[in-house]
């Protein structure tokens, strides 16, 4: 048995532990789920999450009033009608006898058992602002039966970036930015963490001039694969902005996970943000939306959450900043000089 056999077992064998250990919890959640209609299809245990109940739709099930928007997402006010939130526990949502959780595509490598990327989670668990409407993307079909305030912490290496532009000032045009090209596989995995390329553009809308619209598309190298109803893709973090110049603020500001197929990808990804205004060949990658504001979303606001959505991703503060974080300079240069 080699080291990952061997690592596979054990996460095995802890989890049959845990599950007898929280048996009489599964019994007591197997009574309520009936009550409701369902017996849960499986319980399972990971050591990032807790103890789970997996069940299609397991959410509206337990909590009919639970509606998405169009969008597929859900009203930050009603889940808070409905849960209690405890912002020192970013990402799940109390209830008596069970939690629900944001979206896996929030986790680490879109895993559904990895941990919640902490600083963009922390930062949206903790906005308070009247002015704000948020929507979130959560897991329909687990819910953590352990309802206490046990959670896995972790901690990224995030940069600060401060946004100096007018933004009314911004010309109408489309922005790529590479890491820088000397470096080989092995350095960009390392310092940029397998990014391989950031799309920005910005335009004015057609309907209304005083309008500035955003988007941004985050592309990983091709070892970063996701795998969807058994289908191979490779994601791509986009977000979506409009401003408002006359007022401004940021009015609506969305996040989504873009999969695209291999052949989408091979086509787009060394192309800007401007390619499907040309007409030809347009690419409509599968889109699932998983966050949104609206309301009066300041500019600082706004560039912290978009670096914090973009986590280690140095080429976000460059765009923000005009310069790669320090730290990531003084290793392409001790590279280099080596």
């Amino acid at each position: 048995m080699n080291l990952k056999e061997e690592y596979l077992a054990e996460l095995k064998k802890e989890e049959k532990e845990k599950l007898s250990v929280n048996q009489e919890l599964i019994e007591n959640f197997k009574l309520i789920s009936k009550k409701n209609g369902f017996i849960p299809s499986s319980f399972t245990y990971t050591p990032a999450i807790g103890t789970l109940a997996n069940e299609a739709e397991i959410v509206t099930k337990l909590n009919p009033n639970i509606e998405r928007d169009k969008e597929g997402l859900v009203s930050c006010s009603l889940l808070e009608k409905y849960f209690t939130k405890n912002r020192f526990i970013s990402g799940y949502l109390y209830s008596t006898n069970y939690m629900i959780m944001a979206h896996p595509y929030f986790r680490r490598g879109y895993h559904n058992n990895s941990n919640f990327h902490p600083m963009f989670m922390e930062l949206f668990w903790n906005l308070s602002n009247p002015d704000i409407e948020a929507y979130l993307a959560i897991d329909f079909n687990r819910v953590r039966i352990n309802v206490d305030n046990s959670h896995y912490v972790e901690r990224d290496m995030v940069y600060g970036a401060k946004f100096n532009r007018t933004i009314k000032d911004i010309k109408d045009e489309v922005i790529k930015l590479k890491p820088p090209i000397d470096l080989d596989e092995a350095m960009i995995s390392i310092f940029f963490n397998d990014i391989y390329a950031l799309d920005i553009m910005w335009e004015t809308t057609k309907k209304d001039d005083n309008i500035r619209v955003f988007k941004l598309e985050e592309f990983k190298t091709e070892s970063v694969i996701m795998n969807v109803d058994e289908v191979d893709y490779y994601p791509v973090r986009y977000v979506h902005a409009e401003f408002d110049i006359e007022n401004g603020y940021f009015r609506h500001f969305d996040g989504a996970i873009q999969l695209y197929t291999k052949e989408e990808y091979d086509l787009r990804r060394d192309k800007n943000l401007g390619y499907n205004s040309k007409g030809k060949n347009q690419i409509k990658p599968k889109s699932i939306k998983i966050f949104k504001l609206n309301g009066k979303v300041s500019v600082d606001l706004w560039v912290k959450f978009v670096n914090y959505f973009l986590s280690k991703n140095p080429l976000t503060i460059e765009y923000f900043s005009g310069e790669f974080p320090q730290v990531i300079q003084d290793k392409i240069n001790k590279f280099r000089s080596l």
